[in-house]
């Protein structure tokens, strides 16, 4: 039995998981062959609020592994939610959904963005954090959104 080699991003397009648009990058450690490790800025628009977008930062490892997709990143990761223009619902959310993930290995690690609904507040809440099949990480960064009183936020 011969193992193929799928590099992440090849993977992520091929099953639509990441609409992601990347910002930027810094490195962040030199790496002799293959690309540097980083820190990667993307954006995202949450998908059910028009004029939401959430800026993710997150590590993505270098070297000749990562060049191939087959590192794991770390589970390190920061959100920043902002209203980037009118915000509406074309129908009502969940109260409590997930919004994106993002694999991180080349198996069984995915960055997740959960949005819930803050109804008290009229905001949204997200969170993202990391998890693995066996054992994930209790790291984990949120942000939220306040939407305009005038606008009631429709929760199924």
């Amino acid at each position: 039995m011969k193992l193929v080699c799928i590099p992440l991003a090849i993977l992520w397009a091929s099953i639509g998981m990441v609409n992601a648009e990347t910002i930027g990058s810094v490195d962040t450690a030199f790496i002799l062959l293959g690309p540097d490790h980083k820190v990667v800025v993307e954006a995202y628009d949450d998908p059910k609020v028009a004029g939401v977008t959430c800026y993710l930062s997150r590590a993505k490892t270098g070297g000749i592994r990562g060049g191939l997709g087959l590192a794991e990143d770390r589970s390190e990761a920061s959100i920043a939610c902002r209203q980037v223009g009118p915000i509406s619902f074309a129908k009502p959310i969940k109260q409590q959904e997930e919004i994106f993930n993002q694999s991180q290995s080349i198996l069984f690690k995915k960055l997740r963005v959960v949005r819930m609904v803050d109804q008290k507040r009229n905001a949204l809440v997200y969170l993202t954090y990391s998890d693995k099949l066996i054992d994930g990480s209790p790291q984990n960064s949120v942000t939220a959104v306040a939407v305009d009183r005038s606008i009631a936020i429709p929760v199924k």
